[in-house]
């Protein structure tokens, strides 16, 4: 390389090639390159090709003690629940997003770190079974992202956000919510609260409706 703009684009033993926008697929094999060359290197590859690794959902027993059986909920896998290959995974796709990172030039790692907050955002939803613990904390991640790239949002917005993609199960509480809070003035954590001292009349409402989802079978397979 004749110039040190030349070094610059094609990378070092130290940092990864820089992105020049008109020639993609050669800038795109040298930073495979660079990240197979990096301690790590083969789980870096693999988070950059095939994506980082996505946390399971853990079920949580049921309730047996109560009167209603309250069927089992789902939480999102936390560290203490990850195995040593699977956090080696995750500090592996920590290292290849910051390889890619330092790879982009400066308007185009802004331009997609935004693109990718804003997507997460519109595809913000519950997952069937989590708790509203799982929920919140889920939510809270979010949110703190947005805060952390400059992206405030008016408290109507994220308050509608965090009722609207509740499990059906809630919709009573999200009913009273509506009705009792003042959703531009309340903030989403006041609303957690809330929900959450409501969990167990949840559950067992759920319970009831799937032990009347269950019986009519029961009755139907009696000879």
């Amino acid at each position: 390389m004749s110039t040190q703009q030349d070094i610059y684009v094609a990378g070092s033993e130290s940092r990864p090639p820089m992105l020049n926008k008109e020639n993609y697929v050669p800038w795109s094999s040298r930073l495979l390159r660079y990240a197979k060359s990096r301690p790590n290197g083969k789980l870096i590859h693999n988070s950059i090709i095939n994506g980082p690794y996505v946390r399971r959902m853990i079920p949580e027993p049921g309730d047996t003690n109560r009167e209603v059986l309250v069927n089992e909920t789902f939480h999102v896998q936390t560290d203490d629940e990850l195995t040593e290959k699977e956090l080696k995974q995750i500090e592996a796709d920590d290292q290849a997003i910051q390889i890619i990172l330092l790879g982009l030039p400066e308007d185009i790692y802004a331009a997609e770190k935004k693109a990718k907050l804003f997507n997460e955002w519109e595809r913000f939803t519950s997952n069937e079974g989590e708790s509203i613990e799982s929920y919140y904390h889920h939510f809270l991640k979010l949110m703190n992202d947005l805060k952390q790239n400059k992206h405030f949002l008016e408290k109507i917005a994220s308050n509608l956000k965090f009722l609207n993609n509740l499990q059906p199960e809630w919709s009573r509480h999200v009913t009273i919510v509506h009705q009792t809070k003042d959703l531009h003035t309340a903030d989403y954590t006041q609303l957690y609260d809330f929900l959450k001292y409501n969990q167990k009349e949840v559950d067992e409402l759920k319970a009831e409706r799937l032990a009347k989802i269950q019986d009519p079978l029961a009755f139907m397979a009696i000879p």
